[in-house]
């Protein structure tokens, strides 16, 4: 994932030949201090750049909607810039990004966002030396936003949103990387894991009246280190939501690194040690205990950068799959008996077809290909490819990613944020990720750009064949920006029954990608709540029994994708099929329950304990 590895690669390419040379540029040196002064004079070409206006991206009311997807962030009131404390002193952190959540805290039945933000780096100092200067108010903080959806007379909705952060609690002002959503103490209000570096993550209990309180300290789940992902998931079936974080590496920020060449260069993860991910059990009582060590999770371990939870060998207790940094993956399989085994070799998921570890960033689990399992995606680093690990049922997995269509189309570009999702609503899981460089590109330096890192999104339609074909260039203008993309977060934004995006990007502004075709086939929208709490049930699987085809099979979850949070609700596209004969739900307490007949084209709740269950099997 580093520039080091980056133009290593570059090196090899260069031997093998000038056309490689010009699809994977050399990279150069960023952030030097001889350019500084340029960089910063040039900064206001950074908003011509991210100014939809000058994209040829309409704001305005009455805009066309034969996109599939719009840019809509600063129309619907989502004005945030990230913040990366860039100064030339080449930080690890600054190439990280940070992610986003979509939630609903307010519990007014529509999803809110949740922003981190970054902050000055270094000893000493200042937004004086920043070289693309902070363009958020000051003090930078993270930002909450209200939606407040509109229901307009024609039907239509407006997605608008209202900046709600102060007196919230949220506005914090340390270096944040990533969150994770989840109702730890059952209460029916969802509550804030936030990943940072330095001092430790930080969690943030909701209040019920819009307002969050830090409760690290008194939970237990503050432990000094470098962490970007997290995933509450229920590992033991007791009903309480645990937290597994990943940890990243020991960094120093003191340690200087150089290239072949001699230049300073960002140094990469091999550099330094990584840090031992931490598991939390949930007591219940509204602290955690460290189960690290006795759940075995600390034996083996690498530079996370990506998790996600789903039960990937179908015995009903979820696992958690680790996408590390140039290290072997992790698979923790569920040993039911609180601790976890690392399958990740023996499942063929730890490294690429050709047994070489890659640059793992973000990851999501799905049912793509219909047959009943989980399998994986990994985004990696420009030139090694994208991963999709396909499931054969049992837990093992083939490395199908360049046959698939994905790993090819994607090693120009080195991917953070992804999520199987189903974007036509066809019944088939569809693949978004996020682009953005993280070793400089010739072109970007040579324009003077100020942050000249930034490739363009993609989009990838499922053919239902086991391939993907990409729509990006068909998908909208928001997909012909070229920006430095990191976290993104997918949900029914304005709940008409498709899957909208947030993309957050390193050192700019915030994208929000409203879906306009998804609803044009029909589709099943559902809530998987407690009967004994009234919390979304993470971890609980749901089948869409048709009259014709294969069940569809999804899961609640908030996980996965890079350093962000997702929709709890599932969306189930339907196609032309209208009308569902029955949907089975798998609770993760092992609970089975079915409900017949529902109605389509509508949001509806299903709570444990109202379906019914003779003769239910699994």
């Amino acid at each position: 994932m580093t520039a080091r590895i980056s133009r290593r690669w570059t090196a090899v390419f260069v031997l093998l030949g000038s056309a490689l040379v010009s699809t994977h540029e050399p990279p150069l040196r960023l952030g030097s201090v001889a350019r500084a002064e340029a960089v910063r004079a040039d900064a206001s070409r950074l908003e011509t750049r991210f100014n939809p206006a000058a994209a040829g991206l309409s704001e305005q009311p009455g805009q066309s909607t034969t996109e599939w997807f719009t840019e809509r962030a600063q129309a619907a009131g989502l004005d945030f810039v990230h913040f990366n404390g860039m100064s030339g002193e080449y930080y690890f952190e600054e190439m990280m990004g940070s992610g986003v959540a979509l939630l609903d805290y307010d519990n007014d039945g529509d999803l809110d966002v949740y922003l981190i933000q970054g902050q000055m780096l270094g000893a000493g100092k200042t937004l004086a030396d920043a070289l693309i200067p902070p363009r958020m108010p000051l003090p930078l903080t993270d930002r909450l936003y209200r939606n407040d959806l509109q229901i307009n007379a024609d039907g239509s909705r407006t997605v608008r949103f209202t900046d709600v952060t102060k007196g919230s609690g949220l506005d914090v002002r340390s270096y944040g990387m990533g969150v994770a959503t989840g109702d730890f103490d059952n209460d029916g209000w969802i509550d804030i894991y936030r990943t940072r570096r330095g001092p430790g993550g930080q969690m943030f209990r909701n209040n019920g009246n819009g307002t969050f309180t830090d409760v690290s300290a008194r939970t237990g789940t503050s432990h000094a280190g470098w962490s970007v992902s997290a995933a509450f998931v229920d590992f033991d079936r007791d009903g309480w939501l645990d937290l597994y974080v990943g940890n990243y590496v020991d960094n120093d920020d003191t340690k200087k690194c150089f290239s072949a060449l001699g230049e300073r260069d960002y140094c990469g993860p091999q550099g330094f040690k990584p840090q031992p991910d931490r598991l939390y059990r949930n007591r219940g009582d509204g602290t955690f205990r460290d189960v690290t060590a006795e759940a075995r999770v600390a034996r083996e371990y690498g530079p996370a950068l990506g998790v996600v939870t789903a039960d990937f060998n179908g015995d009903g207790w979820i696992d958690i799959y680790v996408a590390n940094d140039m290290q072997e993956n992790v698979l923790w399989l569920n040993q039911q008996d609180g601790t976890f085994k690392n399958g990740a070799l023996l499942a063929g998921v730890a490294v690429n077809q050709a047994g070489a570890v890659q640059a793992g960033m973000g990851v999501d689990a799905g049912d793509f290909d219909n047959d009943g399992d989980e399998d994986i995606i990994v985004t990696n680093l420009a030139t090694q490819s994208n991963s999709l690990f396909v499931n054969n049922g049992s837990g093992l997995f083939d490395d199908r990613s360049v046959m698939s269509g994905l790993g090819r189309a994607n090693q120009a570009n080195t991917g953070f944020g992804t999520l199987f999702f189903d974007y036509d609503n066809d019944g088939w899981l569809d693949v978004l990720v996020a682009n953005g460089a993280v070793f400089t590109k010739n072109a970007q330096v040579a324009a003077k750009d100020p942050h000249p890192l930034h490739e363009i999104n993609q989009l990838f339609r499922n053919l239902g064949n086991g391939r993907f074909e990409e729509v990006t260039a068909r998908a909208g203008a928001v997909f012909r920006l070229s920006e430095v993309s990191r976290g993104a977060a997918f949900g029914d934004l304005d709940n008409d029954g498709d899957m909208d995006v947030i993309v957050t990007n390193n050192g700019g502004p915030v994208r929000l990608l409203v879906n306009n075709v998804g609803n044009r086939n029909h589709w099943l929208g559902l809530r998987l709540v407690g009967g004994k709490t009234p919390r979304d049930m993470l971890g609980a699987r749901v089948g869409i029994f048709r009259s014709e085809g294969p069940p569809l099979w999804r899961r609640a979850r908030t996980d996965g994708s890079y350093a962000s949070a997702q929709d709890p609700r599932v969306l189930v596209g339907l196609g032309a099929a209208t009308s569902v004969p029955r949907v089975r739900v798998v609770w993760p307490s092992g609970r089975v329950e079915e409900w017949t007949n529902p109605a389509i084209d509508h949001w509806m709740t299903l709570t444990e304990g109202a379906g019914r269950t003779e003769n239910v099997g699994r």
